[in-house]
């Protein structure tokens, strides 16, 4: 496999492999994000995304259930690309089970449908999308670029096509000016949503990107330890999902919970109120991370 800069990964993908079929975010605006700054987007040529599925050596492919599909928002890559990947990764690895990559709303809301459903039939099982929050001001200020009503519709045809959901929600993000309606309006699209996965993630005021001028400027606060536990709280209290694997075990987080909603909703609302009371410890500040 031929990488280019730093990759980056959901946590779930950890034993996955990696093709780095794109190069970079092609939006890359998020004024919280670095991950991609250093980068160009541009698409790899597709000849060289099949070179590099080909070049797992032939005792390894058995091993291969899962391929991640980099770098920032690889659903964007046009769907004949698409196609041919999956057809190689079908060829190549007998034990397959499932494809996935990061996606923007409009990567999603740019396809036609019928293309959505014939990705999800060649083997693209699950997009992650990170609304950050359904916050439209927030949404705003962090440059997401798409609304809350935009995130909705997008979900909407992708769970349409047959694809599962992975959604992505960030503490913080609305700063303490907007804590509680970033945490309520969060909530309010992930009922909407209704992904198969929900993940909550916390802000880390990166040196150099435009947050990080904004919190310079005084026009950004970050809340507290206390304030981004009672926002995860609010989170977890009002969202309304059909049945998600809720998870925190994102090193950025402070507490690391992890249960299925509505079902743990109790179980998960006890534990964080035993950490916001002092009686669960919270993850040293040294071991949290990106």
């Amino acid at each position: 496999m031929r990488y280019e800069g730093t990759l980056y990964r959901p946590p779930s993908e950890a034993d996955s492999l990696i093709l780095q079929a794109t190069i970079g975010c092609s939006w890359n605006h998020c004024t919280y994000c670095d991950m991609y700054r250093s980068k160009e987007f541009r698409v790899r040529p597709l000849e060289e995304s099949l070179s590099d599925l080909s070049s797992v050596p032939p005792e390894l492919r058995p091993h291969v259930e899962k391929l991640f599909v980099a770098d920032g928002d690889a659903l964007i890559l046009p769907s004949e690309h698409w196609l041919a990947i999956l057809e190689r990764a079908r060829e190549l690895f007998p034990r397959l089970r499932r494809v996935s990559c990061y996606a923007m709303a409009g990567n999603i809301l740019e396809k036609d449908p019928a293309d959505l459903r014939r990705l999800r039939e060649g083997g693209l099982s699950l997009l992650y999308i990170g609304p950050e929050s359904g916050d439209d001001p927030t949404l705003r200020r962090i440059a997401k670029g798409s609304t809350h009503e935009e995130h909705v519709e997008a979900a909407r045809r992708a769970k349409e096509a047959g694809m599962s959901i992975s959604a992505i929600f960030l503490l913080g993000a609305g700063g303490v000016a907007r804590s509680d309606a970033h945490a309520r309006e969060s909530a309010r699209l992930a009922t909407r949503m209704d992904p198969d996965y929900l993940a909550a993630l916390t802000l880390t005021v990166i040196p150099g990107t435009p947050q990080a001028r904004l919190e310079e400027r005084g026009r950004f606060t970050l809340p507290s330890i206390g304030e981004l536990l009672g926002e995860l709280r609010t989170f977890v209290a009002e969202v309304d999902t059909s049945d998600a694997l809720f998870r925190t075990n994102h090193a950025s987080n402070h507490l690391a919970l992890g249960g299925r909603l509505p079902r743990d909703r109790t179980r998960i609302l006890r534990a964080i109120d035993e950490a916001l009371g002092g009686g669960r410890p919270l993850r040293p500040e040294w071991t949290r991370g990106l």
